[in-house]
Formats: structure tokens, sequence, C-alpha cells
């Protein structure tokens, strides 16, 4: 009995840690920052600072979560935030739309560009890593084609205010963009956790084959997912360029890999062995505090994508082994 105790705890601090380890980890390092730089790191201008820089990583890593649900990867969201950032610009700048126009424009652009991926994969059986670096690839050879690689700047007129109170505007003493995140995790949640289709992504990137024995049309969800991601991408391209107000032809890439590591990253915390959108959100804010932290404490420009390639490494070696546990604690309770 004292055994079969013994076990049952070490199985509950396992499940634990697994569950919220990475909050733990995000603690101390806010900690160990806070206290080695007393004077900058744990201030309120310090946290805005970080909510403006990383929320859009934080949205387009729900986008790349998405996908990966159902078992693909979305390798296009970095292009994608790209065109989509500069394509809102040249809309407004060039093309003189009002801006709401624009921004409708390229979430449907968004979208579409996510269905495309869905039927390369899903219909022409192209593998998702190669599909989705292929548009990918495309959507830069037409950023660069369409601003003919040089920035594109709004002019002494600026951009409209609507613009860029979308990024700049405060709510709560807090900047916007952090509720936007907060609000897209909690739809997330709703429809992942509390409705069919959320278990049906579930289902599908579990076992396709069993999604389809019981009747799940494995493919029309599949292309869905790639049409939220793409949205979601759009989406964040507004926000970078109501941010940066200049357009930056190759920006996007810049984000590509932080996102991948958070929805990566994500799916080993709060729901470990499944990507959650809690769990993103959680994994951005434990890159943003190592990140910021080292860079307050001088670290060299080369840091960064280093941290980044170090995480990815290890997250997807998380991941997997999150995934493994989930399988076989699942089994062991059917058996």
């Amino acid at each position: 009995m004292l055994i079969r105790e013994l076990v049952r705890r070490r199985i509950s601090a396992g499940r634990l840690l697994g569950s919220y380890g990475l909050p733990g980890l995000g603690f101390v390092l806010f900690v160990v920052f806070a206290l080695a730089l007393p004077g900058t790191f744990p201030t309120m201008a310090n946290f805005t600072a970080i909510i403006s820089a990383y929320a859009i990583t934080a949205i387009l890593a729900q986008g790349a979560m998405i996908p990966i649900i159902t078992g693909n990867f979305d390798l296009s969201i970095g292009y994608g935030l790209g065109l989509s950032h500069v394509m809102t610009l040249l809309l407004i700048v060039n093309a003189g739309w009002p801006w709401p126009q624009a921004c409708l424009a390229v979430l449907a652009g968004g979208i579409a560009v996510g269905v495309v991926n869905g039927f390369l994969v899903e219909y022409a059986r192209i593998d998702s890593f190669i599909a989705t670096l292929g548009t990918g690839s495309i959507m830069y050879a037409v950023t660069g084609w369409v601003t003919g690689g040089a920035r594109i700047f709004p002019g002494p007129q600026g951009l409209p205010a609507g613009l860029t109170d979308l990024y700049d505007s405060r709510l709560l003493t807090l900047p916007v963009p952090a509720f936007y995140v907060l609000a897209l995790a909690a739809v997330l949640w709703i429809v992942l956790e509390r409705l069919a289709l959320g278990r049906y992504l579930y289902v599908i990137g579990s076992n396709p084959r069993a999604a389809e024995l019981v009747g799940i049309p494995v493919r029309r969800y599949v292309v869905l997912a790639f049409a939220g991601s793409g949205l979601l991408t759009g989406f964040a391209g507004i926000l970078l360029a109501a941010q940066q107000q200049i357009g930056n032809p190759s920006v996007g890439l810049d984000h590509l890999l932080p996102a991948f590591v958070a929805a990566l990253l994500g799916s080993t915390t709060i729901k470990p062995g499944r990507a959650n959108p809690w769990g993103t959100v959680v994994a951005v804010a434990v890159l943003a505090i190592g990140l910021s932290g080292l860079s307050q404490l001088g670290a060299y420009f080369w840091v960064t994508p280093l941290f980044n390639g170090i995480t990815l490494l290890i997250a997807v070696g998380l991941a997997g082994y999150s995934a493994r546990r989930r399988t076989s604690a699942t089994s062991g309770s059917r058996a």
C-alpha cells in the first residue's frame, strides 16, 4: 500500500510539473532578471514594452497552432505576415483605399491563402512542410514584386489614425494588443474545448484514419484549419503595419521561428501532449521574458536566433514526449 501511494504521488507530481512547469519556468526567469536588473526589468514600462514587442508573435503563434492540432505545419505564416503588412500599406498609401476596406481585403487574402494551403495538403496530397514552404516562397516573391524590394513610406500625411490606433491605443493602462491576444486565446479555447469543431480537429491530429471511420470529414476540417491560420496571419500583418507604419518586404521572416517555437512549446503545458491556446500564450510569455532579460543584460545580437533555435529543439522534443506520455496514459486508463 505504501509503495502504491508513493507511485500515485509521483505520478501526480509528474502531471503537475508537466502541466505547470513552463509557467513556473517563466516565473523563475522573471525573478532572476528582476534581481539582476532591479532598476529596469520589474517595471511597468518594461512590462508594456514586452507586450508591444511580442503581441504580434503571440497572434501568429496562435495561427500556427491551429494546423498543428491537425498534425500539419504551416510554414507560410512568416511569408504571409510580410505580404499582409505590405499589402495593407500599399492599398492605403498607393491605392488610396479607406483603411477598413484595406484591412478586410487583407483578411480575405489571408483566408484564401490558407484555403490554398489546405487544398494542396489534403487534395493534392503534398506534405504540409513542402506545400506551405512552396506557397510561402511564392508569397515572398509577390512581396518583392509589389514593393520592388523597397520600403513603403506613407509620406508626410502619415497613416490614418484609425489604423495606427489598432496598435497604439491603450485600455486600462495596458497596450490594446494584449487584449487582442487574450480575447483570441479565449475564443480559441471555447472553440477547441467546448465545441464539436475543436474535438474533430484534435481527433484528426491524433488519428486521421480513425476520424474518417467515424464519419468526420477530415479534408474539410484540415482546409478549415489552414484557413484559420491564414486569417490570423492576415490579422497579425495588419497589426504589424499599424505598429511599424513602414512597409518592410523582409520583416515577416523574423517572426516565423518564434511563432513556431511558441506553438510547439505551448503543447507541453496546460494541456500537455496537445497544442492549446493558453499554453501558446504562456510559451510566448516565457520567450518574451527570456529574450527581454538577455537583451537588457547586453547579450550579443546573435543570442536571439541561438535562443530561438535551442528552444525550438527543446520544444519539439518535449512536445513529442508529452504526446507519447498522453497516449500511453490514455491506453493505460482504458486497459
